[in-house]
């Protein structure tokens, strides 16, 4: 079934279970992250960059409420290596934390200048973004992934390098995907209208929010996503379906 969008001039997009597989973000990223977390600080551990975040680590696990990472106790925040055990647990758990979602972009980024990494893209994406850039409209990127991290993905796709069809990247350092303010806030990064925005994913959760904001939704419903009840939303199982029309056409 076609889905057709009328008076749309942005289109923002989730990343894993929209674009790309869920399982490449669980069952690759995450694992290779965990593997390299210590070679990497280790390495760079006089780094100010580093530093700074294994610093904000840290000061997260100082209050951090759950016993079982209170348990971990790292034992100085200018120690990399006392961090590490913390940081593997927050991966395990999926925690969305900004430093880790900064260090693990980093790991990822060497992984995929070796080749050892590549974004799995579903085959109806790139052409659909080539196509939708090609007729005006402003795409943009709204992930819990850092952008350091999503631009890598675009970066060393299986269709090649399509950073260029985005215009704005918004990680969680924008507010939190189940909170409408997010939405509002990166509208007005856009210049834009939030009713002139189609916000693509597959949780309901964000797109109550984003729709609470005003913008207009879709849910993502591929076969490997964990969440396969749209609710109340329309849903497209594959972007060749969705025809967007951008204001005035």
């Amino acid at each position: 079934m076609t889905i057709r969008i009328e008076g749309v001039s942005h289109l923002l997009l989730d990343i894993e279970g929209t674009t790309c597989p869920v399982s490449f973000v669980a069952q690759t990223l995450f694992p290779y992250a965990a593997e390299h977390l210590a070679a990497h600080l280790q390495r760079w551990q006089h780094d100010p960059e580093i530093q700074r975040l294994v610093a904000e680590v840290h000061a997260h696990w100082q209050q951090d409420p759950d016993p079982e990472a209170q348990a971990l106790s790292p034992v100085a925040d200018a120690d990399p290596a006392a961090i590490v055990p913390y940081l593997q647990w927050l991966i395990r758990h999926d925690r969305k934390l900004a430093p880790l979602k900064e260090l693990q972009g980093r790991i990822w980024e060497e992984g995929y200048s070796r080749g050892a990494l590549q974004g799995p893209l579903y085959p109806d994406v790139p052409q659909r973004l080539r196509q939708w850039q090609a007729e005006g409209l402003i795409l943009a990127v709204y992930s819990s992934g850092s952008i350091r991290a999503q631009q890598l993905l675009y970066a060393h796709s299986s269709a090649g390098d399509l950073r260029s069809c985005f215009q704005h990247w918004f990680d969680t350092r924008s507010g939190l995907k189940q909170d409408p303010q997010s939405y509002r806030q990166i509208c007005r990064i856009m210049e834009t209208n939030p009713s002139q925005v189609l916000f693509i994913s597959d949780a309901t959760a964000e797109l109550d929010a984003a729709s609470e904001a005003g913008l207009s939704v879709l849910f993502s419903l591929r076969p490997d996503n964990p969440q396969q009840d749209p609710g109340r939303y329309a849903c497209i199982s594959s972007f060749a379906a969705l025809t967007i029309l951008a204001p005035g056409c």
